[in-house]
């Protein structure tokens, strides 16, 4: 009985826990939004450092930007990668960007374009247009023409303009059967991810 009154005691005291850190971690966010990069910091690090993906990333964009701390590439990527494992897909994206220009690490095309992926298959649209990128120019990928069309068409569809005309110069690297192929795999991917298919508009 007092070992179950103990278990008891300690998920209690675990959900107050978790309680405090969301609230810590809104409040941290909510002072990133409106450039109070200090509060943002000191409401966002514990929590971070508690396993809080999304305190993670703001702590990573502080460090990335320089905001209310020193710039720290080394930081920037320390806790966007700790986000970024965890799933968090701007992290990953960042993650990318970072790999692709060299900020802090050298420069790895490959490993940004890993990132770029993880992203996109979770709908972020700079993502997507970055891997589309890759693959149309063969950067930091193999070059295939039909899967850079897929994500410039997926990313089109969810309000990406630049997208649009990226598809438009891509048309001549393809015959009509790879252009069909690509948007089946393009609706493919929407249909699998319908709140983003609800955006979409291009695909007929």
């Amino acid at each position: 009985m007092r070992d179950l009154c103990h278990r008891v005691l300690i998920a209690i005291a675990l959900l107050a826990s978790s309680a405090v850190v969301l609230a810590d971690v809104e409040k941290g966010l909510d002072a990133y939004n409106v450039g109070d990069y200090e509060t943002s910091l000191t409401e966002c690090l514990p929590a971070a450092e508690a396993g809080d993906a999304r305190a993670q990333f703001c702590v990573g964009r502080l460090y990335a930007n320089g905001f209310g701390v020193a710039m720290d590439d080394a930081l920037a990527l320390k806790w966007y990668g700790l986000a970024a494992e965890q799933g968090h897909a701007e992290a990953q994206f960042n993650l990318g960007v970072m790999n692709a220009n060299g900020w802090g690490v050298p420069m790895d095309d490959a490993l940004a374009a890993k990132w770029y992926r993880l992203a996109a298959e979770q709908g972020h649209l700079q993502a997507q247009t970055s891997l589309a990128n890759g693959c149309h120019s063969g950067r930091g990928v193999e070059q295939d023409f039909v899967q850079a069309y897929m994500w410039y068409a997926v990313a089109a569809g969810l309000g990406d303009m630049n997208a649009e005309f990226k598809l438009d110069e891509i048309v001549p690297d393809l015959s009509a059967e790879q252009i069909a192929e690509a948007k089946a795999l393009a609706r493919s991917w929407l249909d699998a991810h319908p709140a983003a298919a609800l955006q979409a508009g291009r695909l007929d």
